[in-house]
């Protein structure tokens, strides 16, 4: 037992401060602008624009999530200046500040619920999709190991992650059909009655495509999948799903495909209004091609085309409005767990506030015990054997924790139970201890 407290008043000596600071998240989401735009405000340097939030606009930690329906930024600081976030945002993409006029920008507690929405899929295009999560996850996996993220918003990842799973566990709310690649599939089959026989071909081989593949593989439907590396398709193949073909021969064939999957990040138009046009031209049934790719990779023009359907992500955004209303249950036995959670997070945050106070208050009084051990020892001298002088040492540790743990935890509860600035500032000046010369 006693050995089990010298161990815990070390871990309290050397648990590293968690400053009391906000959290601000900012965002660009297909919520307040159209998916295909969404790529502008993406960072091509992700690693980069970490280091300029944390350089330049001088924030203490940074997580940074992109997908293809979202890029939102978290950063902590004592005292963060929004304005200097959209302003390194703006500048780290090349876009003048402007085109962040409909960004959403929430702090502190608002912040964290936004986050645990997020990781429990209620703020996903599709409600309840899967990928999300393990977006959040590795969002702060990255930031970690680029010791980009630390304490505090590691904490509300970490919680976010756990409440996005039980969510998804305790309600259901991920069963069906909960992801963009298996709505295009359904659009599919309802459009051909049935896919069975049917020609079709996924063009990328990227999250998105792998998506699509899973969800064609699951049904049992056969596709041919193209990318203009040949090596990345045949990989791609054997371990997703599909048939391998030369990109030329897939651009060659097209007259003879049902149901065309553009899953790809290229900045240029790979289907063009005249090559759909060509293939019409040798075809007698109808055509259907899903843009899924950010930005778009179809020529819109292409919509015009007779026999030609065309579905666009944005398109597939107003479709699952009905996804939405088809899960009212389920999005309020989420909403009622994320609530439950941040109860939790809530009192974490406040407990947090009196941290720096109570690790200022454990450095002052362990820097006295050391240099009091010191000169004890140096009394002593050589009337006390290795063994002894460990045996004193760990008293010393003992008395520091009989003296200030239950003080120190009390703390932590009053400042957990509300605001008690003015107590922390006399518990501070209490124990403001300074060195003897």
């Amino acid at each position: 037992m006693g050995e089990e407290k010298h161990k815990m008043t070390a871990a309290v000596k050397t648990t590293p401060a968690i400053a009391p600071v906000h959290v601000v998240n900012a965002r660009v989401t297909y919520r307040n602008a159209p998916i295909h735009l969404l790529e502008k405000f993406t960072f091509k340097d992700i690693d980069g624009a970490h280091k300029a939030f944390l350089g330049k606009a001088d924030f203490e930690e940074c997580v940074i999530l992109q997908t293809c329906n979202r890029v939102e930024v978290f950063v902590a600081a004592k005292d963060p200046d929004e304005a200097r976030l959209i302003e390194e945002w703006a500048s780290s993409v090349g876009l003048p500040e402007n085109d962040f006029a409909n960004a959403e920008i929430s702090r502190d507690r608002e912040a964290v619920m936004h986050l645990m929405k997020l990781a429990s899929g209620l703020d996903s295009l599709v409600v309840g999709e899967d990928q999300i999560l393990g977006q959040v996850r590795r969002a702060l996996e990255f930031s970690r190991s680029g010791r980009y993220a630390s304490a505090n918003l590691s904490l509300i990842f970490d919680r976010a992650v756990k409440v996005g799973s039980r969510v998804r566990t305790a309600t259901g709310i991920n069963k069906g059909n909960v992801s963009i690649a298996s709505v295009a599939v359904n659009l599919a089959e309802e459009y051909f009655d049935d896919l069975e026989g049917k020609t079709i071909m996924l063009i990328g081989t990227g999250e998105a495509a792998s998506l699509v593949a899973k969800v064609l593989k699951k049904r049992d439907i056969n596709f041919m999948v193209a990318s203009r590396a040949p090596e990345r398709a045949q990989s791609f193949a054997g371990t997703v799903a599909g048939t391998p073909i030369p990109f030329d021969s897939a651009l060659e064939m097209l007259c003879k495909v049902d149901v065309i999957f553009t899953a790809t990040v290229a900045p240029y138009r790979l289907l063009t209004f005249e090559r759909i046009e060509n293939a019409m031209k040798n075809r007698r049934e109808g055509m259907m091609i899903f843009d899924l790719s950010n930005p778009r990779t179809v020529d819109e023009k292409v919509a015009t085309i007779h026999g030609v359907k065309l579905i666009n992500m944005d398109q597939i955004a107003e479709l699952v409005g009905k996804n939405m209303r088809s899960r009212i249950k389920e999005i309020n036995s989420a909403e009622k767990l994320i609530n439950g959670e941040m109860k939790s997070v809530d009192a974490i945050m406040k407990r947090m506030k009196a941290e720096p106070v109570v690790v200022s208050v454990f450095k002052n009084v362990d820097t006295i015990r050391g240099r009091e051990l010191k000169k004890a020892l140096a009394m002593l001298g050589k009337k006390l054997g290795p063994e002894e002088a460990r045996v004193v040492e760990q008293l010393s540790y003992a008395i520091v924790e009989g003296v200030l743990l239950t003080p120190m935890n009390n703390l932590r509860k009053v400042v957990e139970e509300g605001e008690s600035e003015e107590l922390m500032k006399i518990v501070a000046k209490l124990f403001k201890y300074e060195e003897k010369q």
